[in-house]
């Protein structure tokens, strides 16, 4: 089976596909850094939509979720962009947890695993 990379730097690659199985690593927020918890997860999830879309699948398939927060405080924030992004009726198998990010204007950060 080939193993397909994107977005490949010396240090990890964007994603990764490996048979039907799309591996996504973290994503965090890039215009929206430093703002709050709700927008860095929707232009999270925008991305996320892109790197799903160039490998050819959705968030339709997603499989898992991983999202980690700077602070549990804000998980209903988080969900409140989270729940009108999710596919109704396809929700992955998911995990929050709080967790100290790579910079602090990161709050959240999302990795997914998806199927094509």
């Amino acid at each position: 089976m080939t193993i397909q990379r994107f977005e490949t730097g010396p240090r990890m690659s964007q994603a990764v596909i490996h048979g039907d199985t799309v591996y996504l690593a973290g994503v965090v927020a890039n215009k929206t850094a430093g703002e709050g918890v709700t927008k860095q997860t929707q232009e999270i999830l925008s991305i996320i939509d892109g790197h799903l879309a160039k490998a050819g699948t959705d968030k339709s398939k997603l499989l898992t979720a991983t999202i980690y927060l700077t602070d549990m405080k804000t998980f209903a924030d988080m969900n409140a962009a989270w729940d009108g992004w999710v596919s109704a009726g396809n929700t992955p198998a998911r995990a929050t947890v709080e967790a100290k990010l790579a910079a602090p204007q990161y709050n959240v950060e999302i990795m997914v695993t998806a199927a094509r």
